[in-house]
């Protein structure tokens, strides 16, 4: 568990609460955002930024901005080597010497290393993978998305749930898959329970977004997270050179392209005791992978689900990923039993991370050289 398991909450009152679940997602995108969203809880605009901010401090946010979408802008994959014991800080100091990693994990499994390479072209990502398995000695398996079922790592967390969306999860699912909206009475914090949107989503590895020069300057310029001020898209503004109404019309725009997945605080998971993560790969049979994947995607606890390649030269069998968050191994495992036993009766392979070796927001220079 985490260092602050057992306190995190202590001192959080209702509005704290409502700003770590409820602002995940769909924070106003307009010049004077904390003003709307100090209306909304009852506090001034500038109780509402220094709520944020300390919330920021604590390590119970890790940012505040927005979450882009690496495989809408530009070219994203999944990468793993097997490192050997007696080399594994240098090779894993290897791989995360490149900027354009930004995710890096050790897990439990033969291959031991866990990496997302995100750049502005396939060729500049091919390009880092070649020269990691030049430089390391290690073969490197190469899993870029080809079909996106469901993603979303916003959940309610100022709770006592055991895995991530327990209180969805404890009602029925139907048949399709969608969780039924049933009312705010029995949602966590009052809220109505969103249903569960799945759709088989294909991602093209040479696909990059349409972006204006504009776009680009302002993504390189949010990467990172927002500034936390009473106006922080005039501060963004500022930094590229542009009107703040640009700006918010920008980032609208990137948002309904899907460049921006959200805006919102983002939650340290780990801080808040879901550090029980465990990626689950599977060998589904190819004609089944649409509809398995599309039923799985719409279950409450999984929270990530997705289409990946085999790769048979590499003895890697699976395509099928899954993630599910939990506050301990137990409980993770037990939900993954339920997978297997009721959803996706395939072999699998349960890979936990135990250590977090980078965790940063995706870098996106080469896109204005690209």
């Amino acid at each position: 568990m985490s260092a602050l398991e057992d306190d995190w909450r202590a001192d959080l009152d209702a509005v704290d609460a409502r700003l770590v679940d409820d602002y995940q997602s769909g924070f106003p995108v307009e010049p004077r955002p904390f003003r709307a969203v100090g209306e909304a809880l009852g506090v001034s605009e500038t109780e509402a930024l220094a709520r944020v901010e300390r919330l920021r401090e604590r390590g119970v946010f890790r940012r505040f901005g927005a979450v882009l979408n690496p495989p809408v802008i530009g070219s994203s994959t999944l990468a793993a080597v097997r490192a050997p014991e007696d080399r594994f800080e240098e090779i894993a100091g290897v791989i995360n010497g490149y900027r354009q990693v930004n995710h890096n994990y050790r897990r439990d499994h033969e291959w031991n290393v866990w990496f997302v390479v995100t750049a502005g072209s396939r060729a500049t990502r091919d390009r880092i993978l070649a020269e990691i398995e030049e430089r390391t000695g290690c073969a490197v398996l190469n899993l870029p998305m080809l079909t996106d079922y469901y993603i979303d790592l916003e959940f309610p967390v100022v709770n006592e749930d055991r895995f991530a969306r327990e209180a969805r999860a404890a009602r029925e699912v139907p048949a399709d898959g969608e969780v039924p909206h049933d009312g705010a009475e029995n949602a966590p914090n009052g809220r109505a329970a969103e249903a569960t949107t799945v759709t088989a989503t294909r991602i093209s590895e040479e696909a990059t977004a349409d972006l204006t020069d504009l776009d680009r300057r302002l993504l390189l310029e949010i990467q990172s997270g927002f500034p936390l001020s009473l106006t922080p898209y005039a501060d963004v503004a500022d930094a590229i050179d542009a009107d703040t109404g640009e700006v918010v019309a920008a980032v609208r725009r990137l948002l309904d392209a899907g460049c921006v997945k959200r805006v919102g605080c983002v939650v340290n998971h780990v801080v808040t005791g879901f550090d029980a993560n465990c990626m689950v790969v599977w060998d589904v049979p190819d004609d089944e992978l649409d509809a398995r994947g599309g039923r799985v995607g719409g279950l409450p606890y999984v929270t990530l689900c997705y289409h990946r390649p085999r790769r048979p030269e590499h003895g890697w069998p699976y395509n099928l990923f899954t993630m599910i968050h939990g506050r301990d191994p137990e409980t993770v495992d037990a939900k993954i039993d339920e997978l297997a036993a009721d959803y996706l009766p395939f072999d699998h392979e349960r890979l936990y991370s135990t250590a977090t070796l980078k965790q940063t927001g995706a870098q996106y220079e080469e896109l204005v050289g690209e």
